[in-house]
C-alpha cells in the first residue's frame, strides 16, 4: 500500500482490497478513530502502517525523479496501471444498476474536471506548497489509502504537491544517513501538515466509506469506477500531444499495456470475501 501511495495511477485501497483485507482495514480504521480500541484491528493497522511507512520512507527519492526525468515512460505505465483496477470495480458492482452508473458518470466528471482546470501533472507539480494546501494533500493520500481506484500519488500531482512531498520525504531519509538534524527539521516542516491532513482525513474518510458502503453501494462503487476513469484525463504521457514520434507511441502503449496486466493480475490474488466490501 505504501508503494502503491507514491505511485500515480496505484491506489493503496485497490492493494488491500487485492489482498482481502479491505473491509478488516475499513473497520479498524473506522473504529479506532471511534476510540473503540481492540488488540486485533490496531495490530492490523500497525502492520499495515509500518510496512507502507518502509516503502515510502526507502523509495520516495527514487519515484519522484522517476517521475521529473523520464516523464512519457511513468505516466503511460500510470495509465495502465490505473485502468487495471477498472475490471477490479466493474466485478464488485455486478449486477450494475442505475445508480452505478449515475456514480459512474459524477466521478469520472469530477475528476476530469480536476485534471482539466490544472495545466498538467508537470506543472502542477511546480506548484508552491502551504500549510492547508499540505494538509489537503494529506487528506488526499488518506483517501487513496481507504477509497479503491483512487490513487494518491495521482491526487499529489494534480494538487502539485507530488515533489514537495516525496523530496521532503527523500530529505528525511538522507539527514538521517548524515545525522543532520536540520535537514530533518526543515522536512518535518513540510511534513507535518501532511500528517494532519492524514489523520483528518482518514477518521472522515473511513466512516464515511463504511456508511456509503453499507447504505449507498452501487451508487459508491460508479464513483469509484469514475474517478478511475476520469483520472486517465490528466495522464496524458507527451509534451505535444497532437505527435508522439510512432516509435514512441508504440512504447507508451506496451507500457500502458504492462501497466493494466500488472494492476489485475495483482487484483486476482484477491480472496473471495474480499470482492464485498462493506458487506460484512
Amino acid at each position: 500500500m505504501g508503494l502503491a501511495n507514491l505511485v500515480p495511477g496505484i491506489s493503496g485501497g485497490t492493494m488491500l482490497l487485492a489482498v482481502g483485507i479491505y473491509p478488516r482495514f475499513i473497520e479498524a480504521v473506522a473504529d479506532t478513530t471511534r476510540l473503540r480500541l481492540r488488540l486485533q484491528p490496531l495490530l492490523l493497522l500497525a502492520l499495515v502502517a509500518v510496512s507502507g511507512g518502509l516503502a515510502i520512507l526507502l523509495l520516495a527519492g527514487l519515484l519522484r525523479d522517476l517521475v521529473v526525468n523520464q516523464r512519457w515512460i511513468m505516466y503511460s505505465a500510470f495509465i495502465g496501471l490505473t485502468l487495471g483496477g477498472v475490471p477490479l470495480v466493474w466485478r464488485l458492482a455486478q449486477p450494475a444498476a442505475r445508480a452505478f452508473w449515475s456514480g459512474t458518470a459524477g466521478g469520472f466528471a469530477a475528476m476530469a474536471a480536476l485534471a482539466l482546470l490544472q495545466s498538467g501533472p508537470t506543472a502542477a507539480g511546480t506548484a508552491t506548497s502551504g500549510p492547508l494546501l499540505l494538509a489537503i494533500a494529506g487528506a488526499a493520500g488518506a483517501a487513496a489509502m481507504i477509497l479503491p481506484g483512487l490513487s494518491g500519488g495521482y491526487l499529489l500531482l494534480v494538487l502539485g504537491q507530488y515533489e514537495p512531498i516525496l523530496g521532503a520525504i527523500d530529505q528525511v531519509l538522507e539527514g538521517l544517513r548524515g545525522l543532520d538534524a536540520r535537514a530533518v527539521m526543515e522536512a518535518a516542516g513540510v511534513l507535518l501538515p501532511v500528517f494532519v491532513g492524514i489523520a483528518v482525513g482518514a477518521t472522515l474518510i473511513s466512516n464515511a466509506v463504511r456508511f456509503a458502503l453499507r447504505r449507498f453501494r452501487q451508487a459508491t462503487l460508479g464513483a469509484l469506477m469514475g474517478l478511475l476513469l476520469g483520472a486517465v484525463v490528466g495522464l496524458w504521457p507527451f509534451e505535444d500531444p497532437a505527435s508522439p514520434a510512432p516509435l514512441q507511441a508504440v512504447s507508451a502503449l506496451g507500457l500502458a499495456g504492462a501497466g493494466f496486466l500488472l494492476t489485475w493480475t495483482i487484483s486476482r490474488f484477491g480472496r473471495t470475501r474480499s470482492d464485498s466490501p462493506g458487506r460484512e
